[in-house]
């Protein structure tokens, strides 16, 4: 789709934090801005106390690595910094080097619509060390909003329980970046159209609207408005019936329907935007249904968020579609991700990969060293465990899983009566891609198959169970040996 190309016309390199560039300066005037680099991305913790997480993203991710390159204006731009002293920021050496930089890194990720978990590895990047540094933002960027998003649109879709859940949340939306963002986010995450015509152009998602309370008010009359909107769509009318009052605008809508099927056509369906949702619902399905029209559906929205919807399901109320918006692409409850972007592995002058650990008096920020990648085992058709692991491990017939934060939560697997798969795939081999890029219908669909293959206790709204992740015996060793070598001991006594 060359998202990124179609918006800019052009690099984001620049998009950035400013150390990036200090510290990549800082590689060349070194000498280790070729040494070979292993960084990976991953959150610490499932947002919106979730029991899971969908990934999103990758798609930016592909076009921003596609056009990674300085153009002239941006190396203009990095060459007029000054210090504090008045002098270039960055030597004409440096300038040069950004210059020529092409972008050779292999990445390799988990595919969108797949459903994630904390700690695990959802990009991995390879390659020079100033290449990989220089990646950190705009990854973190992209995968954070959209990750977030596309949890929180299968969190409600979850609720709507098959139900259709419309986005509408675009006037809402955290800006244009954001708004188109989410439009997709929310479209991997299960929702079946947007209102946001742009998102409609650029990803092909299916566009859905109606009129507003606007409409209504620039005629005489309610009904006088109603008249006019089916006129202009016959065979697709849904009418808003709350702007004066919600039972008259339902009488009105009804009044609507005889005269479409006088004239062969059947009104589509009604929205409610305030009130009481499960009262007004329930009285407008039984007016409908008592003048002949069961097959007309209700379109309810009005703040709505998964919590809303399954309290409503509790009510009974009679709503068939549901439009979700500045909850959904806000993430209203939770802000942000918190993923990041951390080394695990560097090439010695010998060409041997050494692990690298970050260390914090937080155990949870310990990160997992080395070239790893995760593993998801099922059984029956399942998936009952994961398990991120060192590449090149020789395959066991049976294999534990530790949980990098709690070693006493463990779990065996059978890896012979279990099914296998791996999740990072390849996507950039020495700056090539390499990668298929699936329609975004086929993104949505595999976010609907991976989470049927979770049991539902995982799946729940609220103090979901948590599902087991861990890393394999052998790297949960290396991980420990690195934090008591890293690490003084701390004696409790002094």
């Amino acid at each position: 789709m060359k998202i990124t190309k179609d918006l800019y016309q052009g690099s984001l390199t620049l998009l950035t934090d400013f150390y990036q560039f200090t510290m990549a300066y800082g590689y060349w005037k070194s000498g280790k801005a070729e040494q070979e680099v292993v960084f990976s991305l991953f959150f610490r913790k499932n947002p919106f106390q979730s029991g899971f997480t969908v990934a999103a993203g990758l798609d930016y991710v592909i076009d921003y690595c596609r056009n990674f390159s300085f153009e002239e204006k941006d190396l203009d731009y990095l060459t007029q910094m000054e210090n504090s002293n008045g002098d270039p920021t960055f030597e004409s050496g440096f300038i040069d080097y950004l210059r020529h930089l092409k972008f050779s890194c292999d990445i390799d990720a988990v595919e969108e619509g797949e459903v994630v978990f904390p700690n695990m590895p959802l990009v991995r990047v390879k390659g020079p060390l100033i290449q990989c540094q220089l990646l950190e933002t705009a990854l973190l960027n992209i995968i954070n909003f959209q990750t977030l998003i596309a949890t929180k649109a299968a969190r409600i879709v979850l609720a709507a329980k098959g139900d259709s859940v419309l986005e509408f949340g675009l006037r809402r939306a955290q800006g244009i970046d954001g708004a188109l963002a989410a439009s997709r986010a929310s479209y991997i995450g299960g929702c079946t159209s947007t209102s946001n015509v742009m998102a409609g152009k650029l990803f092909g998602i299916p566009v859905s609207g109606t009129h507003a309370h606007s409409w209504i008010m620039a005629f005489d009359t309610e009904l006088e408005a109603f008249e006019a909107y089916a006129e202009a769509f016959p065979e697709t009318t849904v009418l808003l019936v709350d702007t004066y009052d919600t039972i008259m605008g339902v009488k009105n809508a009804i009044k609507i329907a005889k005269e479409l099927r006088e004239e062969g056509n059947e009104l589509k369906g009604i929205r409610i935007d305030s009130g009481d949702l499960a009262y007004f619902s329930n009285k407008a399905r039984e007016m409908l249904d008592e003048a002949g029209f069961p097959g007309v559906k209700i379109v309810a929205s009005n703040d709505l968020d998964e919590h809303i919807i399954t309290s409503l399901k509790l009510q009974e109320a009679s709503i068939d579609i549901w439009g979700v918006g500045t909850k959904l692409v806000t993430a209203y409850d939770q802000p942000a991700l918190g993923a990041v972007y951390k080394m695990s592995a560097m090439k010695n002058i010998e060409g041997n990969w050494v692990p690298k650990i970050k260390l914090s008096q937080q155990s949870v920020k310990i990160n997992v060293p080395g070239f790893h990648n995760v593993k998801r085992f099922y059984f029956k058709g399942k998936a009952i465990g994961d398990m991120i692991y060192l590449e090149g491990m020789a395959s066991k017939d049976q294999v534990t899983i530790i949980d990098p934060i709690d070693p006493t939560r463990r779990k065996r697997i059978d890896t012979l009566q279990a099914e296998e798969q791996i999740l990072l795939v390849p996507i950039f081999k020495s700056g090539r891609k390499v990668y298929n890029r699936p329609d975004l219908k086929d993104i949505r669909q595999r976010t609907i198959m991976r989470l049927e293959q979770f049991d539902k206790t995982h799946k729940r709204l609220t103090n979901p169970h948590i599902y087991p992740v861990g890393l394999e015996e052998s790297l949960h060793e290396l991980r420990t040996d690195l934090v008591l070598k890293s690490k003084p001991i701390n004696y409790m006594d002094q």
